[in-house]
């Protein structure tokens, strides 16, 4: 069972990054998928997540109406869209899953976590 964050990377204010979390030895079907990030010297903070049908997403206020998750269940991976990144935004960023009937919120358990990939918002 193991999940991969990847698409990290350097880019400038105000520029836009897509993560991609891919799931392998199980299917993301039927679990929720969150995001969070860790900066240099700060909490972990979670900042999305959606649900197995799509059909909800959260935000954290810091991210929100410039961050977009999604999901592609054939694909078993899920994705955060991240457009008008700030220097703030700069972080390590994870993402975890948790089945559905688990689920207690995006600051709840998550029992599977990626790698970090880490993402620098710099000009």
């Amino acid at each position: 069972v193991q999940l991969q964050a990847f698409g990290g990377g350097l880019v400038q204010p105000g520029g836009s990054l897509r993560l991609s979390c891919a799931a392998s030895g199980f299917t993301l079907d039927g679990y929720v998928i969150g995001w969070f990030r860790q900066a240099p010297g700060k909490e972990r903070e979670g900042i999305s997540c959606i649900i197995s049908n799509s059909d909800s997403a959260y935000y954290a206020d810091s991210v929100k109406g410039r961050f977009t998750i999604s999901r592609d269940n054939a694909k078993n991976t899920g994705y955060l869209q991240m457009d008008s990144l700030r220097p703030e935004d700069t972080a390590v960023y994870y993402c975890a899953s948790v089945h559905e009937d688990l689920w207690a919120g995006l600051d709840g358990i998550y029992d599977y976590w990626g790698q970090g990939t880490e993402v620098t918002v710099s000009s």
